[in-house]
């Protein structure tokens, strides 16, 4: 156990979060999806939902504020103006824990293409389809103290 770290954020995972760097992206898929065929590294997380995953994770990783998007979800039946309560949920949390930026929707296979680039797949047991999102690692910028 770590002081300020949520519980549900493993070792395997940790690491893998400090490991990435800026640009880096980080994709969170349901019990459904292929993650062992797409990812370049899997992480299994088993019996765990994806909403707390992706809160715990906005929780301590800086989302990529250099570019125009840098959180994406899949979308339901490949229309992008479907809004599935898993993606609501996500909306939810990504307002909250990464205020100003928007979730876009990725229809079929530019969702997937972006998955099987991700640094990291992270395979939960999150039983909604279309329940998958991709974030992209910021940087966390110097305080002035620190620019000394």
């Amino acid at each position: 156990m770590l002081i300020g770290i949520p519980p549900i954020l493993g070792p395997e995972l940790l690491a893998t979060l400090r490991a990435m760097g800026h640009g880096d992206e980080i994709a969170l898929v349901d019990g459904n999806y292929p993650a062992l065929e797409h990812a370049r590294r899997l992480i299994r997380a088993d019996g765990l939902p994806l909403i707390p995953i992706l809160d715990a994770i906005l929780q301590v990783m800086p989302v990529d504020d250099f570019v125009p998007h840098a959180l994406f979800r899949a979308t339901v039946k490949g229309n992008p103006d479907l809004l599935d309560p898993v993606h609501a949920e996500m909306a939810d949390v990504c307002a909250r824990r990464a205020p100003g930026f928007s979730l876009l929707p990725l229809v079929g296979e530019a969702f997937y293409t972006r998955v099987k680039t991700a640094h990291t797949i992270i395979a939960t047991s999150e039983p909604r389809l279309y329940g998958n999102i991709i974030v992209r690692k910021g940087v966390i910028h110097p305080s002035k103290e620190t620019d000394k």
